[in-house]
This record gives C-alpha cells, sequence and structure tokens, in this order.
C-alpha cells in the first residue's frame, strides 16, 4: 500500500549522439541561400546539429541510450520493471513496438513495454506516467524512459515555411526511475494540449489519407511542413508562452515550491530570442541553462541531454531545483519539477 512519504527518484540517465553533423553553413546551404549561415546561427540558434548515420535507427538509438544509462548507473537490467519508451513513431518499422524491442535488446526480461507519443512533450509526459504508475503498483520498483528521435529527415530546407524545423536533430535518451530512491525526487508535473492544432503540422504523405504512391514518392519522405501554418503561427502567438508559464507555475504548485525556488531550466531548442525572452521572463541567468545550439533538437530528448551537460557543467548542483519543460506539435505544453540531490 502507498505510504504518505513514497516518491520516486531519479537514478540517472544515458544520451547517445551519432557522430555525423550538419553546420550552420550546410543548413545555409540546403535553403539555396534564403537563409545565410550568420542568420542560422544568429537568429535560428543552430551551430551544428546531429544527423543520424546508417544504424542509426530511431529504436537503435533507444537501445544505445538506454545502455549507456545502465553503464552509468551501475543498474542491472533485470532489475527493470517497467519500460515507457517516448521514442518517435518515425522508425526502423512501421507498426513495431519500440519499447519491446529495447527490452529485448538490453536483457530487461522481468520488464513490460509499452509505447508512448505526444511528439517532443513525450518525455515530461512519460516521466509523470512512470512516477504515478510505480506509486499505484506495487510490482513496478525500477522503470526506464527511454527512445530515439530522428524526424529531422522529413525537412524540406527549401520549404520556406519549416524554418521552425531546420534544428531538428538525432539522439537518444534514457532515465532510470526508482521508487523511494531518497534523491532526486521526481515531483510535480502540469500537461496541457490544445487540439485547435492537432493537424496544423505533419507529414503529409505516407499516412491512410495521402499513401505513397510512385507520383509522390519523391517529395513523400521530405513532407513534413505546416498544413496550416498560418493558423498555428497565429494560435502559438496567441497561447504558448502563457500556456508554458502556466505549465511552470502549476508544476511548482504541485511540488510545495514557489517558481522562485527554480535554479536550471532544462528547455527544449527553439530560437535564440525565445530563450532569452523565456529566461527572463522567470528571472533566470543563461548559467541556469543550456542552450543546444551544438546539438539542435532531438525532439523529446533535449530535457535529458540538457539534464547532461548541466550536470557534466556544474551547474545543477546537490539540492538544485531543475525545471524540464516541452512543446510539441499538436499542440502540447509540459512542465515536470526535478529536485536534484
Amino acid at each position: 500500500m502507498r505510504q504518505h512519504n513514497d516518491h520516486v527518484g531519479i537514478v540517472g540517465y544515458g544520451v547517445y549522439f551519432p557522430e555525423k553533423t550538419m553546420s550552420a553553413a550546410d543548413i545555409a546551404a540546403a535553403t539555396n541561400g534564403v537563409w545565410t549561415e550568420e542568420a542560422v546561427v544568429g537568429k535560428l540558434g543552430i551551430e551544428k546539429k546531429h544527423l543520424p548515420g546508417k544504424n542509426d535507427g530511431t529504436q537503435e538509438m533507444g537501445v544505445k541510450a538506454a545502455l549507456d544509462a545502465l553503464e552509468r548507473t551501475g543498474t542491472d537490467p533485470g532489475d527493470i520493471d517497467l519500460i515507457l519508451c517516448m521514442g518517435e513513431e518515425w522508425k526502423e518499422y512501421p507498426l513495431t513496438t519500440s519499447g519491446i524491442y529495447i527490452q529485448e535488446k538490453i536483457g530487461a526480461r522481468n520488464a513490460w513495454a509499452i509505447d508512448l507519443q505526444q511528439r517532443c512533450c513525450t518525455t515530461i509526459s512519460a516521466l509523470k506516467i512512470a512516477k504515478d504508475m510505480m506509486l499505484a503498483d506495487d510490482e513496478i520498483e525500477t522503470a526506464m524512459v527511454v527512445g530515439g528521435y530522428r524526424n529531422g529527415d522529413f525537412v524540406d530546407y527549401t520549404d520556406k515555411s519549416m524554418s521552425m524545423m531546420y534544428n531538428l536533430s538525432a539522439a537518444g535518451g534514457a532515465l532510470i526511475l526508482k521508487k523511494n530512491l531518497g534523491r532526486n525526487k521526481v515531483l510535480g508535473t502540469h500537461i496541457m494540449t490544445d487540439g485547435s492544432m492537432a493537424r496544423d503540422a505533419g507529414v503529409v504523405y505516407g499516412g491512410t489519407e495521402n499513401p505513397i504512391t510512385c507520383e509522390n514518392v519523391d517529395k513523400a519522405y521530405k513532407s513534413l511542413t505546416l498544413m496550416n501554418g498560418e493558423h498555428m503561427k497565429a494560435r502559438l502567438n496567441e497561447v504558448s508562452m502563457d500556456n508554458w508559464m502556466l505549465c511552470i507555475e502549476k508544476a511548482f504548485i504541485k511540488s510545495g515550491l514557489p517558481v522562485s525556488a527554480m535554479d536550471y531550466l532544462a528547455v527544449l531548442h527553439f530560437k535564440r530570442s525565445m530563450h532569452h525572452v523565456m529566461l527572463e521572463k522567470l528571472n533566470l541567468t543563461e548559467n541556469q541553462s543550456t542552450y543546444l545550439s551544438h546539438y539542435g533538437h532531438a525532439g523529446q530528448i533535449d530535457q535529458i541531454i540538457s539534464l547532461h551537460y548541466g550536470l557534466e557543467s556544474g551547474k545543477i548542483k546537490n539540492g538544485s531545483v531543475i525545471a524540464m519543460i516541452a512543446a510539441g506539435i499538436g499542440y502540447a505544453w509540459a512542465a515536470s519539477v526535478i529536485q536534484w540531490g
């Protein structure tokens, strides 16, 4: 039976980055000169990003991140009871189950696995789901949140409306969670979704509405785009920052802490000016976050990457209060609070 003081803590994390990279100059060239290298760096905030190699499928990058997490933490894969896969739907083989594949490859044979998906919000949502499941189920002591991301394959750099996605990168990430760990506590989380933008962005070809044919095959695999760009941009300008701030405020209320207690912001990569605005709104300095200009936007892996570099750089210390925040097309916003140490 759940005790009043039961909690879930983060044992540790794992990351995987492909070796291949794409520079700001490469991105500018791919736009046929519409964007300059200086603008890609200055406005979009991308100095370089990771591109998947031959063996860097979405599921395989999840495996590599999971193995890194097991090695970093000394966790026995046999001790894992639950795997929540937050990896993307663009993967090696459609309709295969990523979490179950990762389970097999890392030897977590005592676990059961399920795939979750909320685009770039999935890690934070999976963190909440894992915590809630662990506290509700006496049989789940140890869980892993894990996955890979490479949606950048679909980006057409000649599509001017897609500049907000020129940063799409590739990576894998994993978090290992344990009930009543006594450290690195996962506190409150708040999530919001807005269905008015559910079909404003996505991959146009390859589903049941627009199957891939001989006629469209050349553009099908570069068809991630804004299907209703004007509506999405107008709606985001209207609500996005407010929704983010509300998620942060609610997550801290659920954690029993004031927002002013935040020591570090683990946030996804977006354009540089937006990053500055967010830090300013939260009264944070550049030294209280990591701007992922050398990694791009690896979707839902960004928060784990930021945690990794926050710890390696010493920005996250024993006792630091971390806010992980994300947003995903569809549209979703989320924030989760972690008391590190």
